[in-house]
This record gives C-alpha cells, structure tokens and sequence, in this order.
C-alpha cells in the first residue's frame, strides 16, 4: 500500500503544480477545483490498480470513486469555463495581497496532501478483508451512490435558482430549503460511506485511518475554506436577504421543513 500512495501522492502533487500554473496563466481559479477533482479520481485509480487486493471489490470502489470524480469535476468544469473567478479563492488572493502567487502554490500542496487523505481512505477500502458483496457493503454503497445523486440534484437546483434570478439573490427551493449547502453535505456523506467501506467487520485496526477522510472533509466544508468563505461573500453582497435566510436554514446538517 505504501508504493500505493506514494504513487498517488507524487501525482497530485505534479497536478496541483500544474492547477497552479493554469490558474497564474488564465486568473480563473476555478481550474483549480476542476483539476483536483479529476486529479483525485485518477491517483485513486491508480492507487487501486497497484494494490493486491480483492479484484471485485477493488472494482466496486473505483467505480464510486470514477462516477465521484466524473460527475464533480464535469461540473466545476462546467461552472468554470462561463468565465467567473471562484470567489473563495479571489477574497483569499486579495486578503494575500502581494505574497499571492507563492501562498497560493503552497495552498495547493496542501489540497494535494488532502487528496492523498482521500486516496488513502480509498485504498483501506479496497484493502478490506470482507467480501465485496456482503448486505453491509452493499447498503454501504448505496449510500455513497445516493450522496452522489443528491450532490448532483443540489448543483442542478442551484443552478435553475441561478438562472430564475430571485429578487433576494438567495436560493431557498429544494434542497436548499433544508441546508445552506446541501451539496457540501452530500459530500462528506459520499467520503462517509467510503470510509464505512473500510471499516466495516471484519476491518483490521488500520482501517480505522480511513475515518480521517470524512473528518477532513467536515472541517475543511464546515470550517474551512468551504462555508466560511462562500458566506462570508454573501454577507458581503446581500446581508439582510442572507441573515434571514441563515435564521432560517442550517448551514450543514439538512433540517427537513414543510
């Protein structure tokens, strides 16, 4: 395993100089996010194809993490190619000021390094000592196929609310009824289920590493460079439509409404 993520480290960590050098070039740092989204997919593949594990359930996780991979980072490619900056990414350039350039590279390193959590929960998955197909492992990917499905479903209500333009500049349809980022809670679900596939009986103790792959995934969404920074753009640029809205809707962990 260890050639495994060595492999898949020295990978992300080219890729993610590479999304450095595309974003200096372009000045739209929605490339980053498209990259490493397709960057991760790719080292897990590869991470997977170099371990000796059981085929069939090496198969059931590369093809979660394929359609993860696939689906987020044809969206984010999608978003990115209509020309807008990621507005997280501009508030950080212009809280860096001059140091930008050199902060930024260094930003992305560290996704590299949060890539490789990934891919480690991805191979403690594969590497699982339980059949592929057992009714634990079965459910287990279930719920990683349905957090997919309900990322996507919160993307695609995103962008129609987008499109209708409301009065108050906040969308509040759907999904984003129940949480102010539905999508980034389906996220951490899909790495949750990943990590369940690691652990599941009859896992070793070293499976439990597995479970820094959705505890990253929350603090960096909740806490981190997701939530904070989208909000505090929208604090910025609607601040009462905004603290009506937050009054109203949690920002994660969905609260089911009539």
């Amino acid at each position: 395993m260890i050639a495994a993520l060595a492999a898949a480290a020295s990978f992300l960590i080219v890729a993610m100089s590479f999304a450095w050098i595309v974003q200096r070039r372009s000045g739209n740092s929605g490339w980053i996010d498209t990259i490493w989204s397709f960057s991760v997919g790719v080292a897990s593949l590869v991470a997977l194809w170099l371990l000796p594990s059981d085929v069939s359930r090496r198969v059931l996780i590369a093809a979660l993490v394929a359609l993860w991979s696939a689906r987020l980072g044809a969206h984010i490619f999608s978003r990115t190619r209509r020309g807008k900056d990621d507005p997280r990414y501009a508030q950080l350039m212009a809280e860096w000021g001059a140091a930008a350039p050199r902060r930024l590279f260094w930003f992305l390193q560290a996704q590299a390094l949060a890539g490789v959590v990934l891919v480690l929960a991805v191979a403690l998955a594969a590497s699982s000592a339980g059949p592929a197909l057992t009714p634990g492992a079965a459910l287990l990917a279930a719920l990683a196929l349905f957090a997919l499905v309900g990322e996507a479903v919160a993307d695609a209500q995103l962008a129609a609310c987008k499109r209708r333009k409301p009065a108050n500049g906040i969308c509040e349809t759907g999904l984003w009824a129940w949480s102010r980022h539905p999508n980034y809670f389906f996220e951490w679900l899909f790495w949750t289920a990943i990590a369940g596939l690691a652990v599941a009986p009859p896992a070793g103790m070293a499976s439990w590493l597995a479970v820094a792959a959705p505890a990253m995934m929350y603090v960096l969404l909740r806490h981190g460079s997701g939530v904070p920074h989208l909000e505090a753009h929208m604090r910025r640029t609607r601040p009462e439509a905004f603290a009506a809205y937050a009054a109203r809707v949690p920002a994660f962990f969905p609260k089911f409404r009539r």
